[in-house]
């Protein structure tokens, strides 16, 4: 559990890989923008950073969170990357849908996961509320969006 004002996004850049060799996939959900954009910044960033090529980010959107499956999995079926990255934000509402999606989204990455020598790197915020979710993209909490880039990182170089 995160603890108040630390910033979990932290990297030592000396003891990551140069990944200027490696393709990334990032696909990205439209639904809660202002979330997942702070998100898909810090994933980006992160990658570069750690010397990636921008033309080697590929970058598709597409509508929700629940659609992230899909839009992973025809990534990873048109095999041009060598790690894709999930970015979404659920946002905890009145009813059940929330239960559900979060479920949802999180078997169906597990069985990407699974079913593709390819990683896919989990990155969907699941919160009770907005405040939570921008303190996770880029707030006091710092950006998970930088954590999912520096997990993809690892899984594309483990071996």
């Amino acid at each position: 559990m995160a603890t108040e004002n630390k910033n979990l996004s932290n990297y030592d850049k000396n003891t990551i890989p140069n990944v200027k060799d490696f393709r990334f996939g990032i696909v990205v959900s439209e639904w809660n923008d202002d979330v997942t954009e702070g998100l898909f910044k810090g994933a980006y960033d992160t990658l570069t950073d750690c010397g990636a090529l921008s033309e080697n980010i590929i970058r598709w959107n597409v509508p929700g969170s629940f659609e992230l499956i899909f839009g992973a999995k025809k990534m990873h079926e048109q095999g041009e990357v060598d790690v894709v990255i999930v970015i979404g934000s659920l946002i905890k509402g009145e009813t059940m849908h929330f239960e559900y999606v979060c479920e949802g989204v999180t078997q169906g990455i597990k069985d990407l996961n699974l079913m593709y020598d390819v990683p896919t790197i989990f990155c969907l915020l699941t919160d009770n509320n907005k405040q939570q979710s921008l303190d996770r993209s880029g707030g006091k909490h710092g950006n998970k969006g930088v954590e999912a880039a520096i997990a993809a990182i690892k899984m594309v170089t483990l071996g």
